[in-house]
């Protein structure tokens, strides 16, 4: 793909593409925790799963690390703070919270990150945000409440609230690092080698609190009950390593430079719905008709958000993913 300095008719195109891969990386991040949660049942440790899943994700990328090898030289604080926050660190401070407060409650606050990425835009960047962007963050907010049911367990562990506000802003540091180098032509940096050396140093970094060797590695080579059903565990792992790790890092980050970190973020929250739909076909947790209501509520806010991108020519705030945002040219295939 070209790179453009001026409006690009195909903006809207551009527009559509990133909207998929973002509804792609909703899915992919939205199966890891249906996949993890028999394996966690059968015996494992979750910062154990997790551990699996950043460093088998890394072992993927390796050839792709070592084709970039000159990019820790080149861009070595976007990697490291790839791998600290996009990476260790939203995983970590989500399984954190996870034992101090309930998953409805940790799971909205960690989605705060779309309107933390707007005041980011708004008052560290000093950049306009479009009226379509603040909106749909709000009614995405208010129908992910509605998806995780977060009434039915309210608790306020001041701890596990800090923990999960943590995951949140990291989770910001994950759509805004994406977004660096989008629009600086050939010198922007491969969006593939970035995620590559991002899980070598989340796996690093991960390695000393999860203590992998006192893992109960025998869990793997067995199966794994899934709402009754024998499953391989190993193919749970595949299934958390290759689509829930490896094709949502790249799908996410790829969206993120198509659209913009604020809409991106919107879009991101699709992934509770997705992870409460699988959790119903694939593990018997049904869905009450709030979170049916509120999962529709989501798609809207999304919907909202990307549809306020202006259009060529328009005037409107460059933060609701206009025309000045353009792809780079270089490691944009897949």
């Amino acid at each position: 793909m070209a790179v453009h300095t001026s409006v690009s008719p195909h903006h809207g195109r551009g527009n559509g593409a990133g909207l998929g891969l973002a509804l792609a990386s909703a899915l992919a991040f939205g199966g890891s925790g249906v996949a993890a949660k028999p394996l966690i049942e059968a015996g494992l440790d979750p910062l154990h799963v997790v551990w699996l899943r950043v460093a088998g994700a890394a072992l993927v990328m390796l050839p792709v690390a070592v084709r970039h090898r000159a990019l820790p030289r080149r861009r070595p604080a976007l990697l490291a703070g790839f791998g600290l926050l996009a990476v260790a660190g939203v995983q970590a401070c989500y399984f954190a919270a996870l034992s101090r407060i309930p998953v409805g409650v940790a799971l909205l606050v960690e989605y705060l990150a779309p309107a933390l990425v707007l005041g980011w835009v708004r008052f560290v960047q000093r950049r306009p945000v479009s009226r379509a962007a603040v909106l749909g963050v709000v009614l995405a907010a208010a129908g992910l409440a509605c998806v995780v049911e977060v009434w039915s367990g309210l608790g306020f562990d001041a701890l596990g609230l800090l923990l999960a506000l943590g995951a949140a802003c990291c989770q910001v540091g994950y759509f805004v690092l994406s977004d660096q180098g989008g629009d600086a032509g050939d010198a922007a940096p491969d969006p593939l080698g970035v995620i590559a050396y991002g899980l070598l140093v989340g796996a690093a970094v991960l390695t000393a609190p999860a203590r992998p060797w006192n893992a109960d590695w025998s869990v793997l080579a067995g199966s794994v009950r899934m709402d009754g059903t024998a499953v391989p565990a190993v193919a749970l792992l595949a299934w958390i390593v290759l689509v829930a790790t490896v094709v949502a890092y790249v799908t996410g980050v790829l969206s993120v430079r198509r659209l913009s970190p604020q809409v991106a973020t919107v879009v991101a929250c699709l992934e509770a719905v997705m992870a409460t739909v699988l959790a119903w076909v694939l593990l018997g947790e049904h869905l009450s008709a709030p979170q049916v209501a509120g999962g529709a509520v989501v798609l809207v806010g999304a919907f909202i958000a990307q549809s306020g991108a202006p259009a060529a020519g328009s005037p409107e705030p460059v933060a609701s993913g206009g025309p000045e945002r353009e792809l780079s040219a270089r490691g944009t295939a897949t």
